[in-house]
């Protein structure tokens, strides 16, 4: 019998397909049907808590749309008509919560993001699924035609979109994402994604070198934030997490989790903002 799966590993061959692979997801609260666009493990990001094996600077190679829909086909029979939950979850997590556009790079940086769209929105069809579906992004491809209709398509489906705010300051970003960013630019991109299709802001915080992050840098976060609940701003909530799974870059010797007490004031003073929070230990 194969393994279970758990929260703690997010292979993508846990089913040996290109493109679609089974999760359990602590933010979803159950099975996730993961979309990788991304098996070249490439990404215009270089987050330093990633664990993607061989990460590289890249975007996504060209997908087959009809291997993806025969793999999402046959990977949902599984789960919702065959013994898949029985053999590889356990009883607590044996609900089927979402679709998630994620992977081993930024999915947006595919050729054609919105047929990508198309096809999964078709097999849900199928399927007669009412589930989410979710896109995990960082957000910076929002200028494509492709990705902008591609969310639109989601939005008009009860789609939703997590985009990524690990950190507000250029300096900080550079040092966990990898990539040369300021909050003006971070602001446009979470504002365009927010305005297209029900936009959650996923933020992942962690210790470095032992130390939280700065007052200051949590400041400029929490105020980032505020701006953007007082300038209307249509966004879900913050789904706030710490490190659950070993990064596989060379910065992952910095890394530690923070502790729960730690987190859990974090999402208090994002509350106090105006916005939902989502806490994921």
């Amino acid at each position: 019998m194969s393994s279970q799966l758990h929260s703690r590993n997010h292979d993508r061959d846990a089913v040996g397909m290109r493109y679609v692979y089974p999760v359990i997801s602590r933010r979803a609260g159950g099975v996730s049907v993961g979309i990788n666009l991304n098996p070249n493990n490439a990404c215009n990001w270089h987050c330093t808590y990633c664990q993607v094996p061989g990460l590289k600077r890249g975007v996504a190679p060209e997908i087959d749309l009809e291997l993806l829909r025969r793999e999402l086909s046959t990977l949902l029979d599984e789960i919702l008509n065959g013994d898949f939950m029985l053999q590889r979850v356990a009883e607590g997590s044996r609900q089927l919560c979402d679709i998630a556009i994620s992977g081993n790079g930024e999915p947006t940086s595919c050729r054609a993001f919105d047929a990508v769209v198309e096809v999964i929105l078709a097999v849900m069809s199928e399927f007669s699924l009412s589930v989410p579906l979710r896109l995990i992004s960082n957000g910076s491809y929002l200028h494509k035609a492709d990705v902008q209709r591609g969310l639109r398509l989601m939005a008009a489906c009860n789609g939703e979109v997590w985009v990524k705010v690990d950190a507000v300051s250029s300096e900080a970003i550079l040092r966990i994402n990898g990539i040369k960013l300021d909050a003006a630019r971070l602001r446009k991109q979470v504002e365009a994604v927010a305005l297209l299709c029900p936009t959650w802001i996923q933020t992942c915080l962690m210790a470095w070198d032992e130390q939280p992050p700065a007052e200051a840098e949590m400041q400029r976060y929490i105020e980032f934030l505020a701006q953007l609940q007082r300038d209307g701003v249509p966004l879900c909530g913050v789904l706030l997490y710490g490190l659950a799974r070993p990064s596989l870059q060379a910065e992952a010797k910095h890394l530690k989790p923070l502790d729960a007490g730690w987190m859990e004031m974090v999402a208090a003073r994002i509350e106090a903002s105006g916005l939902k929070v989502k806490l994921s230990l």
